[in-house]
């Protein structure tokens, strides 16, 4: 099975994502995460790619096809894959599909100003690359803020602030959003409420996915 997660920033994806990849034995493919390596190796990519991200800019397609393209030709994908954060653009998309047959897009959509209010509180593990949110409570009180999966103290994002969040979801609502009529043209869109509890947006994945999955196991 090959699927696409689409959303704005700080709408669940990376969580979802990683249950998704988990029911399914898909391949997580995230491009977040191959360019945080770059940039913590600062390969030239990484240095460029760094740049603009902290400005809450897209990375230039041609970067980014490269990447996901070779990625996906890995031997851990040959049974399906997740693919997240890619495609951006109808140009991504269009690239995406001369290669690839995909079955599903889902699209977590959440309000604005609820995608704000999250990133005011959301942390990331440096080591492990796991996401959450932390409590104002708790920031106030100086209590440590440490990963819920392997312990390391979190960190918060350069671009994890109101003003940037803004940036880039006028970034993400100009370029990315018409994605969402593109696979909806196709048949192919599952469009998710985000502002829902985790479990509830998984479950409302799942059901529309599982029967796809038992169709491909069929084919």
């Amino acid at each position: 099975m090959k699927l696409i997660l689409l959303g704005p920033p700080a709408a669940g994806k990376g969580t979802q994502a990683e249950c998704i990849a988990e029911r399914y034995s898909l391949a997580h493919v995230s491009t977040g995460d191959m360019l945080r390596a770059e940039i913590s190796k600062k390969t030239p990519l990484g240095l460029r790619a760094k740049a603009l991200i902290d400005d809450g800019n897209l990375v230039p397609d041609e970067i980014i096809n490269e990447m996901v393209l070779s990625r996906i030709q890995h031997e851990d994908c040959s049974i399906g894959f997740l693919l997240d954060g890619y495609p951006r653009t109808i140009a991504q998309a269009e690239t995406l599909a001369g290669a690839v047959n995909i079955d599903a897009v889902i699209d977590i959509n959440v309000d604005s100003d609820i995608l704000i209010e999250r990133v005011s509180s959301r942390r990331v593990c440096p080591k492990c690359n796991h996401s959450q949110c932390v409590s104002a409570a708790d920031t106030a009180a100086g209590k440590p803020e440490l990963c819920a999966k392997c312990g390391a103290e979190l960190i918060r994002r350069p671009d994890d602030n109101p003003e940037s969040m803004r940036h880039r979801l006028e970034v993400y609502y100009d370029r990315t959003f018409p994605l969402i009529n593109f696979y909806r043209e196709k048949g192919l869109l599952v469009p998710i409420d985000g502002a829902m509890s985790i479990g509830d947006v998984s479950n409302r994945i799942f059901a529309a996915l599982d029967p796809i999955f038992e169709k491909n196991k069929k084919a």
